[in-house]
């Protein structure tokens, strides 16, 4: 099971997703007052889609998520048309990374967040024929390699 965290009391409201969370332990791990959430526990398929960028929850009407997918898009942000898109989402993605790691080096998550990073920074772009027209999320996964969503970092 997974879980979306949306701003409280803002049902029917677009824009409230904050953040993700795979399991109760990730969930239990974000450096979040979890009163202060709206949390709406999901299915796997449902977490999966949105962690590998297929689609993107944009509400919530009580316990209900409405999703977007995400190949809809004209310019969809989760497909990479050249090296220097990835690479933007790619150095974004750490500057987010590092922000956590900086402030939380005894977090128990830090070490997934640390070798994520250095995950990133040691993928050879060059490697890679674009258009890239996956998440980078779903990439590593089809590499059996460890796949995070930015909206998982604590």
């Amino acid at each position: 099971m997974g879980y979306f965290i949306f701003a409280k009391n803002l049902d029917n409201t677009e824009g409230t997703l904050y953040r993700i969370a795979e399991n109760q332990s990730d969930l239990d791990n974000l450096n979040i007052v979890q009163s202060a959430y709206k949390i709406i526990e999901t299915s796997q398929s449902n977490f999966d889609s949105v962690k590998f960028g297929n689609s993107f929850p944009i509400k919530y009407n009580n316990d209900d998520v409405t999703f977007i997918d995400t190949s809809t898009f004209i310019n969809n942000s989760f497909r990479f048309e050249r090296k220097e898109h990835l690479q933007f989402y790619i150095d974004n993605f750490k500057k987010q990374i590092k922000i956590f790691t900086d402030v939380n080096l005894n977090h128990p998550l830090y070490s997934r967040w640390n070798d994520y990073s250095n995950q990133l920074n040691s993928l050879n772009l060059d490697t890679i024929e674009y258009p890239m027209n996956k998440s980078l999320e779903q990439y590593f996964n089809d590499q059996n390699q460890p796949s995070f969503n930015a909206l998982q970092v604590p």
